[in-house]
């Protein structure tokens, strides 16, 4: 069997990957530092100073991702003197005026989020995890991550009516119409783009690690086994762990020379695991 590349690199990414040939990686999935976040280990970048040093680093991802691959960012608003900041909207903006296409948005619902509040707001549950693309034509599996069907489909499916059996046009007119026994006999569906997905890492070392089912629903969505994956700014370790389980080579860079020690550390582990296994 093949055997699968894990490499962890330190070093700011926007330096390492100008070692890197352009069209390489199939997927880039990662959450950097988001603004005024992890102070003590990454530094902290203002909300109004976040686009500036975002473009560079995006503008090597560009290059160094193939044309049929994906790049998943998951990333956070902050909210300053009371508001939203919109260091993310105007992010969004400027990388589509580098290139990118700005395909779809996904949600990361934190299903176990504890309760809290704020004198003008409530705890946030959810992140986003944008998707970018280079091309219009770009490598998606969604068989790969289809769900059960659910318990919805037992009663649903059992007694169709007159309106079930054809395409249906929406009564308030909407424009959207659907065919219900298109689904009779099915055990599988497409899931949505709300990703229902607990917080908990089993990682107690790091300030804000991915929990191992993300970069897992994304890798399993954009990329076969033997493609490359990128997260330029790996932290712990979590996603090349994840995609080397997966049977996907990776690359994981990190400023911080401790993270890049814990994430070889993990490589070096899921090796050896994966070894014995055989």
């Amino acid at each position: 069997m093949k055997t699968i590349q894990a490499l962890i690199e330190q070093g700011d990414c926007l330096d390492v990957l100008k070692n890197y040939p352009d069209n390489f990686f199939d997927l880039i999935v990662t959450s950097p530092p988001y603004a005024d976040s992890r102070t003590k280990t990454y530094g902290g970048i203002k909300p109004d100073e976040y686009v500036e040093w975002f473009l560079p680093r995006s503008e090597q991802f560009l290059r160094v991702l193939k044309p049929t691959g994906t790049f998943i960012l998951n990333i956070k608003e902050r909210v300053v003197d009371g508001e939203r900041h919109t260091y993310v909207i105007e992010l969004i903006l400027n990388m589509r005026k580098q290139g990118w296409l700005w395909t779809e948005e996904f949600i990361w619902h934190k299903k176990n989020c504890h309760p809290g509040k704020w004198p003008n707001r409530f705890r946030d549950a959810w992140e986003r995890c944008l998707q970018f693309n280079k091309s219009r034509h770009f490598n998606m599996y969604q068989e790969n991550v289809m769900v059960p069907m659910g318990k919805w489909a037992e009663t649903r499916l059992k007694h169709l009516g007159p309106n079930d059996v054809i395409r249906f046009e929406s009564q308030v007119g909407s424009g959207f119409g659907k065919n219900i026994a298109n689904w009779v006999g099915r055990t599988m569906a497409y899931p949505t783009n709300v990703l229902h997905i607990a917080t908990e890492t089993g990682n107690k070392n790091h300030s804000a690690a991915f929990p191992r089912a993300l970069p897992e629903w994304f890798i399993k969505l954009f990329t076969q086994e033997g493609d490359w994956v990128l997260d330029p700014f790996v932290g712990s370790g979590t996603t090349c762990e994840v995609a080397q389980k997966l049977r996907r080579n990776s690359v994981g860079i990190d400023i911080v020379p401790e993270y890049v020690e814990m994430a070889r550390k993990r490589v070096v582990e899921t090796q050896l695991y994966l070894l014995d296994d055989e």
